[in-house]
């Protein structure tokens, strides 16, 4: 399968043999895997089974020891720039600048990226993820939800054809994380773009996730759709799939990836 120039009808992001190291600890070990348009791919592991220096990579804030990474048909060692500005990223733990408001901050990222009409794209976003009751608020003054919601905003400013997401509903209450999910699978559905998730929540997995990837201590261990996955361990759900992988105590019927 070839790549289409830009992310077209092929692959939108190819990982191969992707190896981190720090000192002699080995993060990453040869992780490889790839996303089509459209696809939300779940990158699924415990703590320490290399999600987020993954995810690092991906974005470029890393640069692997071993490997190659292709997003929208650029190499992301030698022609990033040409991806990032249609790639974004969103995570609970990484902070805004906390004395800007939330609107100020959509702003500047808003600049960032060249977004036109910004105005109309912050008003629709705070619409769609209620941001109105703190949109003029210090993002130092937010709840642990609403600096979730305003960090999905920051990620979503310029319509991003990839999207990165590190634990998108963390400090969601269940109403506010369903309405989430369902703008996120409408922002697939009606942009195409591809999404890849990190999250330890499996129900959401479940719900958003066509293809999943398993991670354990720096390996890919196995790989298939949440149903696929489910079948092969012989499990009810995904958490009970997850937690055969994590303890090592699961088998899969005809083995992993």
């Amino acid at each position: 399968m070839k790549d289409a120039p830009g992310g077209g009808g092929g692959r939108v992001l190819v990982a191969e043999g992707l190896v981190k190291r720090y000192g002699e600890v080995l993060a990453v070990d040869h992780v490889g895997f790839e996303a089509m348009p459209g696809e939300v791919l779940g990158l699924l592991g415990g703590n320490g089974a290399g999600k987020t220096t993954t995810i690092a990579m991906l974005l470029g804030l890393l640069i692997p020891d071993e490997g190659r990474i292709t997003v929208l048909g650029h190499d992301m060692a030698t022609d990033r720039f040409a991806a990032l500005g249609r790639m974004n990223f969103s995570s609970p733990y990484v902070s805004l600048p906390h004395r800007l408001s939330v609107r100020e901050n959509l702003t500047v990222y808003g600049h960032l990226y060249g977004v036109k009409g910004l105005a109309r794209r912050i008003a629709a976003l705070a619409d769609e993820l209620d941001l109105g009751p703190f949109l003029d608020r210090p993002a130092g003054q937010l709840s642990a939800g609403q600096k979730t919601r305003a960090a999905l905003a920051k990620a979503l400013i310029n319509t991003p054809s990839v999207l990165l997401l590190d634990e998108p509903t963390a400090s969601l209450d269940p109403d506010t994380a369903d309405t989430v999910r369902g703008w996120l699978e409408r922002y697939r559905d009606e942009t195409g773009a591809t999404i890849i998730l990190a999250s330890h929540n499996m129900a959401e997995v479940e719900r958003l996730c066509s293809d999943v990837v398993m991670l354990k201590q720096g390996r890919v261990v196995d790989r298939g759709s949440p149903a696929a996955l489910i079948g092969r361990y012989g499990r009810e759900d995904m958490e009970q799939v997850f937690l055969d992988i994590a303890r090592g105590t699961g088998v899969a019927a005809g083995g992993g990836a």
